[in-house]
């Protein structure tokens, strides 16, 4: 048998803030905020929800012996992609009110299934986030 991934559950984003982080995640993208303990005397975590899925907030700070992680951490390294069922102009115009730069778009991208309207801004630390709608084309 041969071993196939189906969906991706969580990922971890290293951050300088966790705190100043989740507080940009609620604001500008509308995630849930939770607050969790992984027990055996580790830290208190926090965690970003949205549709299924979540992102657990690590401070780069954090030790590698409380925080089981990858060999090289950077806060602001991370490049990800959210899909929205907003429009680009939704986007564009939710960014601006937030007080967020916008770094490029709406532009069209290559998705995982077609072709992405993507506009793409930065998190606290620098880390690239786009936020993307599927293309549809008229019947």
């Amino acid at each position: 048998m041969t071993v196939q991934i189906s969906a991706l559950d969580h990922l971890v984003v290293n951050v300088t803030d966790a705190e100043k982080s989740a507080t940009w995640y609620e604001r500008v993208l509308g995630m849930t905020r939770s607050d969790f303990d992984p027990g055996e005397g580790e830290p208190k975590r926090i965690a970003m929800h949205f549709g299924a899925q979540k992102i657990n907030l690590r401070p780069v700070s954090t030790s590698k012996v409380a925080w089981f992680t990858a060999d090289h951490e950077a806060a602001g390294s991370d490049d990800l992609c959210f899909l929205t069922g907003a429009s680009p102009q939704q986007v564009v115009d939710h960014l601006k009110s937030c007080g967020v730069a916008i770094e490029e778009g709406p532009c069209e991208r290559h998705g995982a299934r077609g072709t992405l309207l993507s506009v793409y801004c930065r998190d606290p630390d620098g880390s690239l986030i786009e936020i993307s709608s599927y293309k549809t084309t008229a019947p």
